[in-house]
C-alpha cells in the first residue's frame, strides 16, 4: 500500500511539474496561463473553466477573502461540475436571498493552508488511506487516492476527482476538480 501511494504521489507530482513541459511552471487552466505572482482570484478569472466559480465567487461576496494574504488551497470545481447539479440548482444559489448557503458551499471547497498535493498524498498515506481536511466552511473533506488520482469526497459522499494539481498562487494553490462539493444539510 505504501508503494502504491508513493507512486501516486510522484505520479501527481510529475504530472504538475511537466503538465506544460517545463519544471516550476504552472499548468495552463481553462485555456490561460497562471501566474504564480497573481492571487487566487486574479488566476480563476482568465480560466474559461471557471466562469461559474468566479461568478459565485463573486455573489458569495467572496472575492476579497480570496484576493487576501491566505494561504488558501482551494478545490476549484469547472464549469462542467456546476452544470452537473439538479436543473436550475446554481442559478438559484446565485439569487441574494441564497446567498448564505452558496457561501457555505464555496468556503467548503477552501482550505486555510497551502497544501501541495505531494503534502496530501503524504497526509493520506500518513492517515491509512483516508485524510479529513477541515475546510474554512466548517465542513470536513475526505481525501484518498484512487487509481493513482487523489479523489475529495464531501459530506454527501460525492466524489471528486482532481483533474490538474498544485497551480500556484502568491496566496496559496489551485487544485481543479471535477465535482462540486456539497456540505451535509
Amino acid at each position: 500500500m505504501k508503494r502504491i501511494l508513493t507512486t501516486a504521489a510522484a505520479a501527481l507530482v510529475a504530472t504538475a511539474a511537466f503538465a506544460d513541459g517545463q519544471m516550476g511552471k504552472n499548468p495552463m487552466v481553462g485555456g490561460a496561463a497562471m501566474y504564480a505572482d497573481k492571487n487566487i482570484v486574479e488566476n480563476a478569472v482568465n480560466s474559461a473553466d471557471h466562469t461559474t466559480l468566479v461568478a459565485a465567487v463573486q455573489a458569495a461576496g467572496l472575492v476579497d477573502t480570496l484576493a487576501s494574504e491566505g494561504p488558501f488551497t482551494v478545490f476549484a470545481p469547472v464549469n462542467a461540475a456546476f452544470s452537473a447539479l439538479p436543473e436550475g440548482t446554481v442559478e438559484s444559489l446565485l439569487m441574494e436571498e441564497n446567498k448564505d448557503q452558496l457561501t457555505k458551499i464555496l468556503t467548503c471547497h477552501v482550505v486555510a493552508a497551502d497544501v501541495m498535493s505531494e503534502a496530501l498524498v503524504g497526509m493520506i498515506q500518513d492517515d491509512g488511506g483516508v485524510h479529513a481536511i477541515p475546510t474554512v466552511g466548517g465542513c470536513t473533506l475526505n481525501a484518498m487516492v484512487k487509481d493513482g488520482m487523489v479523489m475529495i469526497e464531501d459530506e454527501q459522499g460525492n466524489t471528486a476527482t482532481v483533474t490538474i494539481a498544485d497551480v500556484d498562487q502568491s496566496n496559496g494553490v489551485i487544485h481543479v476538480i471535477d465535482t462540486v462539493l456539497l456540505p451535509a444539510m
